[in-house]
């Protein structure tokens, strides 16, 4: 079990950001006020819809972009007055395949290492290499490669100077299934070895799968971030579905107590309840619902996703 689930709430941040804003010369706001901690050896999604703030904020951190104001620490370094310290701390791989498309791999990933002042280290990209299923493919030019075989190549390149912070920013797009899950294995492994993990990705259940905590940002703002199954417990909801002997055109009156939803024709009704609270309300509407003469063949409950509390929480305060 890695050290973030362990004591995260006892560890100094490994990425702290105060008071961060960020608007561009034609006047648009793109980040306002961030706030937000992120401790070592976790695995922080954060999520957002196209143009939320989400690159913006990555480029900040990882120093491409200057901020208009607030400050931003990696691992203890200023990335503004110690930029060389903090950038070396992180690796990056962005969503552009921007990637030296003459060279071969092999000397892409030995070239990105060189430039963070790292001694040539063969073994270690070999293992980069082996795990990103590039081997084989090390004398090849990058040009040749396909889509998701580049995005390996921007991975390999990011981890080739042994980061302890690694930003992944829609690091599966265009990614084939079975890459994907191998690549999230890798993940696994570097948290376990003490890499801290950021990361955006439009497939929330990934999120839902990896990470330990998670962050929303919407029109610039962090609008929530909490560990996931604790914000799982709090803005999840259960539904309990009805499946009816015979077709209703309306709720029978008596019932307006309970949150129902008359779906399907009127084949079946939706009892919505918070599976946190003592009393779900499910026996007293199962009685009432007899009492009413409105009888049942088969019910079955099912829970909130993530992306289902994800997409109302952007709607909410759109």
């Amino acid at each position: 079990m890695n050290s973030f689930k362990n004591k995260g709430e006892f560890l100094q941040p490994i990425i702290s950001v105060k008071e961060l804003n960020k608007t561009y010369n034609n006047n648009f706001i793109a980040l306002e006020n961030i706030e937000l901690d992120i401790y070592k050896g976790e695995i922080f999604a954060l999520l957002g819809p196209n143009g939320a703030g989400k690159t913006s904020l990555i480029n900040i951190i990882c120093g491409i972009v200057n901020p208009s104001s607030g400050t931003i620490h990696a691992n203890g370094y200023d990335i503004v007055s110690d930029y060389l310290k903090a950038r070396s701390e992180i690796g990056l791989v962005p969503q552009e395949l921007a990637t030296d498309t003459f060279e071969t791999v092999l000397a892409s990933v030995n070239f990105s290492r060189g430039l963070f002042g790292k001694r040539p280290n063969p073994e270690l990209v070999e293992k980069i290499l082996k795990q990103l299923s590039l081997w084989k493919k090390r004398h090849s030019r990058i040009m040749t490669l396909s889509g998701g075989m580049k995005r390996r190549v921007m991975i390999a390149k990011a981890l080739s100077h042994e980061p302890t912070i690694l930003f992944l920013d829609e690091p599966t797009a265009g990614v084939d299934v079975d890459l994907r899950k191998g690549m999230w294995e890798m993940v696994r492994e570097l948290r376990e070895n003490g890499v801290t993990i950021i990361l955006t990705t439009h497939y929330i259940e990934e999120a839902e799968d990896m990470a330990d905590r998670i962050g929303v940002i919407n029109k610039g703002k962090i609008i929530l971030v909490d560990d996931k199954n604790t914000l799982m417990q709090k803005l999840g909801k259960k539904q309990l579905k009805l499946h009816l002997q015979s077709s209703l055109s309306e709720l029978p009156a008596g019932l307006e107590e309970f949150n129902l939803e008359l779906t399907n024709d009127g084949i079946e009704l939706i009892y919505t309840f918070d599976s946190q609270s003592k009393d779900t309300g499910i026996v007293i509407l199962l009685r009432k619902l007899n009492e009413h003469g409105v009888y049942f063949k088969d019910l079955q409950s099912s829970e909130s996703s993530l992306e289902d509390i994800f997409v109302n929480l952007v709607r909410n305060q759109s």
